[in-house]
């Protein structure tokens, strides 16, 4: 019956919160959270054990990152067949089991290796990608802050694990650091995954069609799909490079470590308020709109890194871009949801995620080649902050959203 689903005047909480709720624990502590933003805290720990060198140990991040642009979309197309719980379980128990495995780790460089790179072939599984999909099909008028709280656990995570994984390490040594947080992953993902996450019954979800290949191929051909992969891909290259070189641009020209660091705090707070800003926008704009005048904050924030001399103007900065990169975590799986059916969601999703990956991979690389040639990051950065704009103006071009009737019927 439809009382068991949607919530009526005298229940208390409508069942599609508690899948947010789920969800943003189980974001938290994912592999976009807790594996990314403790990564920096355990490199010299690993270099001082094992005498590897940064470069060596950098080397197995970046191996994850590119075994999560191959793995995603195949990720995707798993939770469009099985659904969100299934798979977001099964990637979520590897993940958390190899994290803490990291305790036990050889002198052989090849183990950090394999284990980065089983990190990355299921981590793209336990992040905001495994669990949008069940989201979205419980929401509609409020989807867009029901996915911002959803990819806000990212932003939660990056504030509370670098600090106690720190902390970990101080006390008890980097092995026992690494098993704490697995077991973690574990204790604190699986069960709210496996009690609350699952699609609206009343969505259609759970009655996948044989095959949705040609759907897949639709959207993969679409007008719309290839707008939003373009802005993405050149938003991420400019800002994942602005970000990866912020603390040492203010350090070079006159800042204090600990005012650059705290520079890239601001970043990461804006990063979590833009997140929840943009939901709420997203729920009463046209979400191209909403992308396009945040892109162009950071647009904005990036052109004012490329000129910063001060702490003051490089905090600024810092804040314009955190704001843009909310944002974009945000507006893309809000607008697969609009564009394109539930169906074919998470494996367009991983779609994107390749682009993005691919593209974040790049602009470090860049910023570091052209600092090394030129012993400078301003035309660079001016340029990037052109091709953000570049990115902001793409999405203006997307159309509007297609009619999708009935889902007023089960969602909110």
């Amino acid at each position: 019956m439809a009382t068991s689903v949607n919530s009526s005047p005298k229940t208390r909480l409508y069942p599609g919160w508690l899948v947010v709720a789920a969800a943003f624990c189980g974001v938290m502590v994912s592999f976009g959270s807790l594996f990314v933003f403790t990564f920096s805290v355990f490199l010299k720990p690993l270099s001082l054990e094992f005498g590897w060198s940064r470069q060596e140990i950098s080397t197995a991040f970046g191996i994850a990152a590119m075994t999560v642009a191959v793995s995603s979309p195949i990720l995707g197309r798993l939770l469009d067949r099985y659904g969100a719980r299934p798979v977001v379980l099964a990637c979520m128990a590897v993940y958390g089991a190899a994290f803490g495995s990291l305790a036990v780790l050889t002198p052989n460089l090849l183990h950090l290796y394999l284990i980065f790179f089983l990190l990355g072939l299921v981590g793209n599984g336990a992040t905001q990608m495994g669990y949008s999909r069940a989201v979205a099909s419980w929401f509609t008028r409020n989807r867009g802050i029901a996915l911002a709280l959803v990819v806000a656990g990212t932003g939660a995570g990056a504030i509370l694990f670098p600090a106690l994984a720190q902390r970990l390490i101080d006390s008890h040594g980097w092995r026992s650091a690494y098993l704490v947080l697995g077991i973690a992953v574990l204790l604190f993902g699986l069960p709210l995954t496996a009690l609350f996450v699952r699609e609206n019954p009343q969505s259609g979800l759970r009655r996948h069609p044989k095959n949705t290949g040609g759907s897949v191929t639709a959207g993969l051909r679409s007008r719309p799909f290839w707008i939003l992969v373009s802005a993405l891909f050149l938003g991420s290259i400019a800002v994942n490079g602005a970000i990866t070189h912020l603390s040492p641009l203010l350090t070079d020209r006159g800042v204090s470590p600990d005012r650059a660091a705290f520079a890239l705090s601001i970043l990461g707070a804006a990063s979590l308020m833009g997140r929840l800003l943009t939901g709420h926008l997203l729920d009463r704009f046209f979400g191209p709109l909403v992308a396009f005048l945040l892109q162009l904050g950071a647009a904005a924030g990036i052109l004012l890194l490329a000129a910063a001399s001060r702490a003051e103007t490089g905090m600024l900065a810092a804040a314009l871009i955190g704001l843009g990169l909310g944002a974009e975590a945000d507006v893309t799986p809000y607008l697969l949801t609009r564009y394109f059916t539930l169906h074919v969601f998470s494996t367009l999703y991983g779609f994107t995620w390749t682009a993005y990956a691919i593209a974040g991979a790049i602009g470090p690389i860049l910023m570091g080649r052209v600092f090394d040639a030129t012993h400078s990051y301003t035309a660079l950065l001016t340029l990037l902050s052109a091709v953000t704009c570049l990115a902001a103006f793409l999405l203006l071009l997307l159309p509007r959203y297609p009619d999708k009737a009935g889902q007023s019927l089960y969602q909110r």
